[in-house]
């Protein structure tokens, strides 16, 4: 069939050649559709038996009568094909958009489609002719900061390297976007390696990139767990290999990924899944999840299995279970995460100061002499505050967000959409991500709605937030205790606790990797390797009660601790006689009489540090002990 062309002018570098819908794909869809759609006329007939069949019409010559209307779909489906702009491909599209002065391109292609602009403003796309030496003129613009970005392929990726080097004009921080990875996690990582490399002034931001096709994520989620993998061989810590480059939802084959699959077919069985049946389910993913007797499996289909029986679904079907595999998933990293149990392997601890305040002993090895420590490190932090015209962006980023005030505390925060989070049950538990000036707050809408929070006017939202600011000060500082040195023979004597292990360097030049330890813990762990109990401070000390589940055994055998009363978490003082009730209110203790007892509390606000140091001073701390062992 006939087909309309726009020719170029050649000029140096570019051949005219006819560009279409997409280059040639437009070619072999038009030319498809003008020799292979159904166009012959088809007639209904019935056999000897009365069954209905099918048979191409034909007229008196033999000839395959066609059908008008077939064929006008055919020309009309042509027709607007052919009017259709071009779709370039994602690299074609990065090199039309940024233009060739912007873009460094190291491929390997010979030609390339590129944009021009013509001596009346308008544009033109040409194909431009590219010498063998085009990738090493490319490189050299890109490290001596002459074009900003970098496109770079498996075959630009061999053998060169684009990290932030010190010798290198350009040390701007990489944000390395991986895009296309394909099926060889071999592949990936070789490019990942290009752009993080040693004598670098600063590691590159790793972002992969998927389509909102999400079975496409499987393909990323081989690359993360390869990384994860390679980082266990290599260095005995998962986060080496990875370089912190996924985050956990990434590596669908991870445990929490194995949990949410088994909880997804729970749902599928039970028929909770809104818009796939368990008939649906099997009918389309082959997968059978039900024994003889109608009961769900206990051998269920490997996620291995299920991810590349999910990349054959309809897209419609295929991000329906995605979304549910994934708000399930989500939901199980979270829990771990407010658990403290959820590892990410060594931490690297970065800060503005990092000072060793004390150093104490607390075993040391029998035959090799090495030495077990326990160090308390000052920490301080420059503050990174949300500025008043960042939050007025946020707030009309989305049509969700509000300016809100809390009638309690006065303070202010704009309210952002967040990702809704998946119960066991199937359900769907809707949040709201509240920003403050220095950090972000992840909420239910229920809990929003019985808060002190409502809609505010601009004005007072600015005020209060620029209130808070400026009370805000430039460094916040921090203690917190790390166990370092011999950690193998004594690692089962530590708290049982989550284990975060760090990895730093201080103010000195010492690097220290250790495990995190909580004060009450570090005080537990002094008093059990016999060197005796630290004193807490009263900041320390609520925290070891509050937070940690610690008890405060003071004289005369008085106990701190955390008790649960109407379902809030309170600090009770135990112990006391009739004869102390009246000292102990006059500290600013409090008495409530529930169930005809009386009881003692500690109120929670900001006088509690002083009540604190006011009760130690009078009852000296004895010992830290868990809640387990708490004894009046």
């Amino acid at each position: 069939m006939p087909r309309n062309h726009r020719a170029f002018p050649r000029k140096t570098g570019e051949s005219s050649r006819p560009l279409g819908i997409s280059g040639n794909v437009a070619e072999y869809v038009l030319d498809y559709l003008a020799h292979s759609f159904p166009t012959q006329l088809f007639e209904v007939y019935s056999d000897e038996n009365g069954d209905l069949h099918s048979r191409p019409v034909v007229d008196e010559n033999g000839n395959p009568v066609q059908s008008r209307e077939a064929m006008e779909r055919r020309n009309r489906l042509i027709e607007h094909l052919a009017a259709l702009p071009a779709v370039q491909g994602a690299l074609d599209q990065i090199v039309q958009r940024f233009g060739t002065d912007m873009v460094a391109e190291v491929t390997g292609r010979s030609r390339r489609i590129v944009r021009k602009t013509n001596a009346d403003g308008s544009d033109r796309l040409c194909v431009e002719n590219r010498p063998a030496s085009a990738n090493l003129g490319e490189t050299q613009a890109f490290m001596d900061d002459e074009k900003r970005i970098l496109v770079f392929s498996d075959a630009g990726g061999t053998g060169r390297s684009y990290h932030a080097e010190r010798s290198a004009k350009n040390q701007r921080l990489r944000v390395h976007y991986l895009l296309e990875p394909g099926w060889k996690a071999d592949n990936a990582i070789q490019g990942l390696g290009r752009t993080n490399r040693t004598n670098q002034a600063q590691p590159p931001l790793f972002r992969p990139v998927a389509t909102d096709v999400k079975g496409e994520k499987r393909f990323l989620s081989t690359i993360a767990r390869r990384l994860d993998t390679l980082g266990a061989i290599t260095r005995g810590q998962r986060q080496t290999g990875g370089q912190g480059l996924f985050r956990p939802e990434d590596n669908l084959e991870s445990p929490y990924g194995l949990t949410a699959l088994r909880r997804l077919y729970q749902l599928v069985f039970a028929g909770k899944v809104e818009g796939c049946s368990l008939t649906r389910f099997t009918e389309s993913t082959g997968l059978d999840l039900t024994d003889q007797d109608g009961s769900l499996k206990e051998q269920l289909p490997p996620i291995s299995t299920f991810l590349n029986r999910i990349l054959a679904l309809p897209i419609a079907l295929q991000n329906l279970l995605f979304d549910v595999f994934e708000g399930l998933m989500a939901a199980q990293v979270e829990a771990a995460i407010q658990a403290g149990v959820f590892d990410v392997g060594v931490e690297t601890l970065l800060a503005e100061s990092l000072v060793v305040l004390s150093r104490q002993t607390v075993a040391v090895h029998g035959k090799s002499g090495a030495e077990t420590q326990l160090l308390t490190i000052q920490r301080k932090d420059k503050a990174r505050i949300t500025t008043l015209s960042e939050a007025f962006d946020y707030a009309t980023a989305s049509q969700k967000s509000r300016l809100m005030i809390n009638d309690q505390s006065g303070r202010a925060a704009v309210k952002l959409p967040a990702t809704a989070l998946m119960q066991d049950d199937g359900t769907v538990l809707p949040r709201v991500r509240l920003l403050r000036p220095t950090h972000a707050d992840v909420i239910t809408v229920d809990a929003l709605e019985r808060s002190h929070w409502r809609d505010a006017s601009s004005e007072e939202f600015r005020r209060a937030w620029e209130s808070e600011v400026a009370s805000l000060p430039e460094l916040t500082e921090s203690t917190f205790h790390i166990v370092t040195g011999l950690l193998l023979p004594v690692w089962n004597r530590l708290p049982d606790e989550a284990a975060r292990v760090y990895r730093l360097q201080t103010d000195q030049g010492e690097r220290v990797i250790g495990r995190l330890v909580s004060p009450a813990s570090a005080a537990v762990l002094l008093e059990t390797m016999g060197a005796g109990a630290p004193a807490l401070a009263p900041a320390n000390a609520l925290a070891a009660v509050m937070q940690d589940g610690a008890g405060l055994v003071l004289a005369e055998g008085l106990v701190l601790k955390r008790s649960l009363v109407m379902n809030r978490h309170r600090l009770e003082l135990t112990g006391f006689s009739d004869t102390m009730v009246d000292r102990l209110k006059a500290q600013g203790l409090v008495s409530e009489i529930i169930a005809w007892k009386l009881r003692l509390f500690v109120p929670l606000g900001d006088e509690a540090s002083k009540i604190f140091e006011k009760l130690l001073a009078l009852y000296p701390l004895l010992r830290v002990a868990p809640a387990t062992r708490v004894s009046s």
